[in-house]
């Protein structure tokens, strides 16, 4: 069979990354297309301002979230740089750029243009697509993989369906058919991989680009305070709503890459085979998915609080659900994430995950500039705990 194979084939074939080998930097331009399409999901949230806009957005976020990782497992059985491996990237980042362009328009049939729902459906199935070719070849000599692929085709085509249905439909049953593709998707995913045969040939390259996704969120909460406050003229309260949207923002790139994402990441490389895999789909696939999609509510929320900064107009329960229910969303996230790698259960999260709750009606009547006061100081105190409580264990930590 090899002698078959012209020696350029042969070579993109074994163009893998190496245990311990890092994300390409094809790979890092490849993850600038979903900055825009982050971008483009809390426009359309806030946009469409309400509880069916946060459905609409977390939908939508799903499906690019789908697609990001199954790059991730393919970058991860091919340089993404090289061969084989920069046409499927290449290809993906094209469709990836279309869906973000579809976003606004994914629920509009009507407007000027193209269907917006078509264009979305039509590019997401290319990006799925391409995986899906170009994984499958890259897996020629492994046939457990390869039959792993197999499995996942059957929950993909129903999930083709049921989005096609939905853009035939529209209105309330495409929001609903939507949904369904996508959990539907997940679950039957999740029950056929714990224990299947997909493969993590470097750890180091899997956990730098879950990082660097987390990067990604964060620096959209950052777009989110410039956002906020170039509407409005400079004023006191204007800079003090901008600098705790700041603030609010370093206390989350503290909470994940203080400690969790080092210790994780060794966690991750001491461990191989099923187990790996298993860590690899709970803790990263699903785990991270509450953990990076609450940066993004918690985004719109400080846009909001941006806004309405300088006025006695309260959050709201809008903009107050989204920057309450956002950071108590990324909480939940990183209480998964601690206790399926590390086992442990992280009390202080837990207890600022009750305290935000529990203040969550005062701060939706507060002012706007209050309401963001109470939630960045509630993170503030938790980052201030945790430097003083894990001290030693960040000492410790550095040394190994």
């Amino acid at each position: 069979m090899d002698g078959a194979l012209p020696a350029r084939a042969r070579g993109l074939r074994h163009a893998r990354p190496h245990a311990g080998e890092g994300a390409t930097t094809f790979e890092l331009f490849f993850d600038l297309v979903y900055v825009f399409a982050v971008t483009q999901v809390t426009d359309l949230i806030s946009h469409e301002h309400g509880a069916e806009g946060v459905l609409h957005g977390l939908i939508l976020f799903g499906m690019l979230w789908w697609t990001w990782c199954t790059f991730v497992w393919l970058g991860n059985q091919l340089r993404a740089d090289v061969g084989l491996g920069a046409v499927g990237f290449g290809l993906a980042l094209v469709g990836v750029f279309v869906i973000a362009l579809a976003i606004p328009s994914a629920w509009d049939s009507a407007g000027e243009g193209l269907p917006g729902p078509v264009v979305l459906v039509s590019a997401y199935l290319f990006v799925r697509l391409v995986h899906l070719v170009v994984y499958t070849i890259a897996a020629r000599d492994d046939a457990g993989l390869r039959r792993q692929i197999a499995i996942s085709r059957l929950p993909l085509l129903v999930q083709a369906v049921l989005l096609v249905i939905g853009v035939v439909v529209g209105g309330q049953a495409q929001t609903a058919l939507f949904a369904i593709a996508m959990l539907g998707e997940w679950l039957s995913v999740y029950l056929t991989s714990r224990h299947g045969s997909w493969r993590i040939y470097s750890a180091s390259h899997w956990t730098e680009r879950f990082e660097l996704f987390v990067l990604i969120v964060l620096g959209e909460s950052l777009v989110a305070v410039g956002v906020g406050a170039g509407e409005h003229p400079l004023t006191i309260p204007l800079l003090l709503a901008a600098g705790l949207g700041v603030v609010l923002a370093i206390c989350l790139w503290w909470l994940y890459f203080d400690l969790v994402a080092a210790a994780t990441g060794r966690r991750v490389a001491e461990l191989a085979g099923t187990e790996r895999i298993r860590i690899a789909f709970e803790a990263y696939v699903y785990g991270h998915f509450p953990l990076v999609a609450g940066v993004l509510l918690a985004a719109v929320g400080v846009e909001g609080a941006l806004r309405l900064a300088g006025t006695d107009e309260s959050l709201g329960a809008f903009y107050g659900l989204c920057l309450v229910g956002g950071v108590a969303l990324h909480l939940i996230g990183h209480l998964i994430f601690d206790l399926r790698v590390q086992r442990a259960r992280n009390v202080a999260r837990a207890c600022a995950l009750v305290i935000l709750v529990g203040l969550a009606p005062a701060i939706i009547r507060l002012p706007a500039l209050g309401g963001l006061a109470a939630v960045t100081m509630v993170l503030v105190v938790l980052v201030v705990f945790e430097r003083l409580y894990f001290a030693e264990l960040r000492r410790q930590s550095r040394d190994a």
